[in-house]
């Protein structure tokens, strides 16, 4: 005989979670700095919520509506507006941050061996295309790879963000 499976009433759940939005933790900061198409920012942000990181982005015009496109946090979410890309990734890497890229790549950390993060991690992403920008390669400290077994070449940022960041937070 099996166990009956108790679902948690939405109330239970509500209480149970943050009345506020987190500051900015500093901890863990997701990067997705090329995006290319807007529709999985408000996602990404989503996860950041959930797992107490940030969000950075790159000063585009358009990345204010993307990022609110997918977001349905009831609150503002933390959300970093960079300046240039490499530079910002340079003052975050001399500033002591651990920055890792999510990309296919040599010597790639598999995403089930990826320790949870103990100090301030960046994690830079690219868009579904083209990864991350050759000359963004040499601001890794490391990459992690999404081990994939279908024909698909890549997952879009928002679900390879989330990965990450719940392995890097120590949920998964």
């Amino acid at each position: 005989m099996t166990a009956a499976i108790r679902v948690r009433p939405s109330r239970e759940l509500r209480a149970a979670r943050r009345t506020r939005p987190h500051r900015c933790w500093g901890h863990l900061v997701a990067a997705p700095l090329w995006p290319m198409h807007g529709a999985n920012l408000g996602t990404l942000l989503r996860t950041c919520d959930a797992v107490g990181a940030c969000l950075a982005v790159p000063p585009f015009r358009w990345v204010d509506e993307a990022v609110a496109r997918g977001n349905t946090l009831r609150r503002p979410g933390c959300v970093h507006r960079v300046g240039s890309p490499l530079r910002w990734l340079a003052v975050e890497r001399a500033a002591g941050s651990r920055i890792l890229g999510v990309e296919l790549a040599d010597e790639a950390i598999r995403l089930g061996d990826l320790p949870a993060a103990r100090g301030r991690t960046v994690v830079v992403l690219g868009h579904e295309q083209g990864g991350i920008p050759p000359e963004a390669l040499d601001s890794l400290d490391a990459a992690v790879e999404i081990p994939m077994v279908g024909a698909g070449h890549s997952l879009n940022v928002a679900v390879a963000g989330s990965l990450v960041l719940y392995k890097l937070a120590g949920l998964l």
